[in-house]
C-alpha cells in the first residue's frame, strides 16, 4: 500500500511512541520509521528482542539529543516465565539446555522466589546482549558458541505482581531500573524454585512517563500518511512537562 503524499516539509523534534510487534528487531522499527517519517535522524530508546512486543520509543531529529536521558528512566514490563526448561539465551528463542519435573509449587512458595529479587540486587547479564567485552558484542560471541566471564551488575526491582498460576506457567509484572534483563529474571528465579525457567512471553508497558495510550502500530507506521504520524510524536516542550523539568 502506498503512503498518501504529505504536503509539510519540515520533520517535527520529538518521540513517537511505537507498539512493537513480535519477531522484529528494534533496528527493523528504526529503519521502517525512517521511510516514514522521512528523516534519518532517528534513533531508539532501549532494545526490545525480537521475541518481546510493547512500547519502543523513537527519538526524531533534535530529540536525539536527550535519547540517554530517556533511556535511563524506569521501565514496567508484562511477561510470562515457563518453569521446568532452561535455554541457551534464557529466553524460549533458544535451544534448550536442561529440563526438570516442575513440581506442584504452592503460590506462597512462587511469591517468596520473585521477592527474592526485589529492591536493590545484581544481575549477571545474558550471553545474549549488546554489552561488549573487548570491544565485541556478547551476541557476537554467543553466536560463535563462546561463552566469556560476565561482571555483575546492579539493578533494581521497585514492585513486581503475579498475575497468574497455570504451572509451568507463571505471568507477572515488574517495575524494574534501566539495564535491567527480564529474561535473566525468570532464569534466577527459576533457579532458585529449583527447576529451572525461562522467559516464554515479554511486553514493555512503560517507560519513564511514557505508556502505550499514545502509541501507533507497525501498520499505522507502514501506511498511514505522514501528517498523521507527525500530529502523533510527543513535542520536546510536552517532553519537559511531563518530566517536570
Amino acid at each position: 500500500m502506498s503512503r498518501p503524499h504529505s504536503v509539510v516539509s519540515q520533520v517535527p523534534s520529538g518521540v513517537l511512541v511505537v507498539d512493537k510487534a513480535p519477531d522484529m528487531t528494534s533496528h527493523d522499527v528504526v529503519a521502517i520509521a525512517r521511510r516514514a517519517l522521512g528523516t534519518k535522524k532517528i534513533g531508539h530508546c532501549g532494545t526490545l528482542d525480537p521475541m518481546a512486543t510493547g512500547l519502543l520509543m523513537l527519538v526524531v531529529e533534535r530529540a536525539t539529543k536527550i535519547q540517554d536521558l530517556l533511556m535511563s528512566e524506569d521501565k514496567e514490563y508484562e511477561g510470562t516465565l515457563t518453569l521446568g526448561v532452561t535455554t541457551s539465551t534464557q529466553d524460549r528463542q533458544g535451544e534448550p539446555l536442561e529440563e526438570k519435573e516442575v513440581r506442584s509449587f504452592a503460590p506462597e512458595e512462587i511469591d517468596a522466589a520473585f521477592g527474592v529479587f526485589k529492591g536493590e540486587f545484581e544481575q549477571i547479564p545474558p550471553m545474549v546482549s549488546a554489552i561488549k567485552k573487548d570491544g565485541v558484542p556478547l551476541y557476537k560471541l554467543a553466536r560463535k558458541g563462546q561463552e566469556v566471564a560476565r561482571d555483575p551488575r546492579p539493578v533494581h526491582v521497585t514492585k513486581y505482581e503475579i498475575r497468574d498460576i497455570a504451572l509451568p506457567e507463571v505471568t507477572f509484572s515488574v517495575d524494574c531500573s534501566k539495564g535491567f534483563y527480564v529474561r535473566t529474571y525468570a532464569h534466577d528465579i527459576g533457579q532458585h524454585l529449583g527447576c529451572g525457567a525461562h522467559l516464554s512471553a515479554l511486553r514493555r508497558v512503560r517507560s519513564g512517563k511514557f505508556t502505550l495510550e499514545r502509541a501507533v502500530t507497525i501498520d499505522m507506521l507502514k501506511t498511514a500518511p505522514r501528517e498523521d504520524l507527525y500530529k502523533a510524536m510527543i513535542s520536546l516542550a510536552e517532553i519537559s512537562l511531563m518530566r517536570g523539568a
